[in-house]
């Protein structure tokens, strides 16, 4: 069992940064790869971001390559997300989530996700 907990959510303005950090409960945390999701009011969730277990590999949607960053760290079993240059089009709920493999993580299909942070943009 992992449990997954959101923070570093809140407001700013365009062009500024957030650091969203995830901190997983349980012995097994390196054993899965790490993503983040998001949803904006009115849309589906979607696929950010996702790391590979040991952290060498990381994957991102096209609308944030560029802009954020995922690491992890497994020592502390954490996984972040750095946000540069945002958007208003960046305002969501922020989920982390922990699949087996990173294949399956990007499909939603995950085992855990967390309660998410809400991150707001504004213009």
């Amino acid at each position: 069992q992992v449990q997954l907990v959101e923070s570093g959510g809140g407001l700013v303005q365009a062009g500024g940064s957030l650091r969203l950090s995830c901190a997983a409960s349980g012995r097994t945390f390196s054993s899965y790869a790490m993503g983040w999701f998001r949803q904006a009011p009115g849309k589906e969730r979607e696929f950010v971001a996702s790391v590979t277990q040991s952290g060498a590999s990381t994957y991102y949607a096209e609308s944030v390559k560029g802009r954020f960053t995922i690491s992890r760290d497994n020592a502390k079993n954490t996984v972040s997300l750095q946000m540069n240059s945002l958007k208003p089009e960046d305002t969501a709920v922020y989920y982390c989530a922990a699949a087996p493999r990173m294949a399956i993580l990007m499909t939603g299909y995950v085992d855990y996700w967390g309660k998410g942070t809400l991150v707001t943009v504004s213009s």
